[in-house]
């Protein structure tokens, strides 16, 4: 659209179906290239992407020119397939339902970008349950205990 301009950050959270810690250290980096393609193909630009073996961080610079729960949808479905089809894990994969996303200003762009390339380091102090918690509080979102992901362990070396 002429004439529209935007600063829009979105950092997106979203867990494996279960939250199983299959996201393994052999393909992670090339599972995070794939959704880095997904975002740019649609005009959005990466600043980072890390995770967890059970979850993802992205953060990206968003246009307007498409809505963020079709972004995430594209982002989930698109790799779900794509892991499936390089036959990664026995079983099928598939990303949990639903995914958090909490917007910045410019002034914490470099910030969040510092956290998220920190996750494995993050997470040996902090769950990534606790974590979603506390941004959900930090960012005063309304959530349903119900729907938040069961606590998992996992080994961070």
């Amino acid at each position: 659209m002429a004439n529209t301009y935007t600063q829009i950050h979105i950092q997106a959270v979203f867990a494996v179906q279960n939250r199983t810690c299959v996201i393994s250290k052999k393909w992670e980096d090339e599972l995070y290239k794939y959704i880095t393609g997904i975002i740019q193909k649609n005009n959005h630009k990466l600043l980072a992407i890390n995770g967890m073996p059970d979850h993802v961080h992205v953060f990206f610079g968003f246009r307007p020119t498409q809505s963020l729960s079709d972004l995430m949808q594209d982002i989930k479905g698109d790799s779900s397939k794509w892991i499936n089809k390089k036959g990664f894990l026995r079983s099928r994969f598939s990303w949990q339902e639903g995914y958090g996303a909490f917007s910045y200003s410019k002034s914490h762009v470099q910030n969040v970008i510092r956290y998220i390339n920190n996750q494995k380091e993050h997470h040996r102090k902090k769950t990534f349950t606790e974590e979603y918690l506390d941004m959900l509080r930090k960012f005063e979102v309304d959530f349903n205990e119900a729907f938040i992901f069961k606590p998992v362990e996992y080994d961070v070396m």
